[in-house]
């Protein structure tokens, strides 16, 4: 009886091993995750490039990029990312609201159940806001130099 629990648990074991599910960290590694556009103005959005490496011996496929909501647009790598490679994963804010924003995209690649999540932030200004924002930033280089 004692063997018969021994190998029904060594059997137990070797399958759950053997049916692991690869994760997203296991066959790719962001330069970052997260990508702080910073102060951007309104109706002017600036793309955010998200690179990832493909940290497996095999080739990686993206197999979708997908934003949570309608306010992004991703696209990304198409063609298989050889291992050691790079790839990338774009996405645009569409700033037509004002104020601080968080937003994600979930990264899908083939052979891997997981969804990878990734996110673009930053704060949206009004046009006049924004000016001076810049403005302020350029009379700060200018005294810089002058010292």
């Amino acid at each position: 009886m004692k063997k018969l629990l021994f190998s029904l648990t060594v059997l137990a074991l070797s399958s759950t091993t053997l049916f692991a599910q690869k994760k997203a960290e296991d066959v790719a590694k962001f330069k970052t995750d997260v990508i702080d556009q910073g102060k951007l103005e309104i109706n002017k959005p600036e793309l955010a490039t998200f690179v990832v490496t493909n940290i497996s011996k095999e080739p990686l496929i993206i197999e979708q990029a997908n934003p949570t909501c309608g306010c992004t647009m991703g696209d990304y790598t198409k063609a298989p990312i050889a291992p050691g490679k790079t790839g990338t994963i774009t996405a645009k804010f569409n700033a037509a609201s004002l104020g601080v924003f968080e937003k994600h995209l979930t990264v899908k690649f083939a052979g891997v159940d997981e969804l990878k999540s990734i996110t673009i932030k930053g704060e949206v200004l009004s046009a006049e806001d924004y000016a001076k924002l810049k403005a302020g930033t350029k009379s700060e280089t200018v005294t810089a130099n002058k010292n």
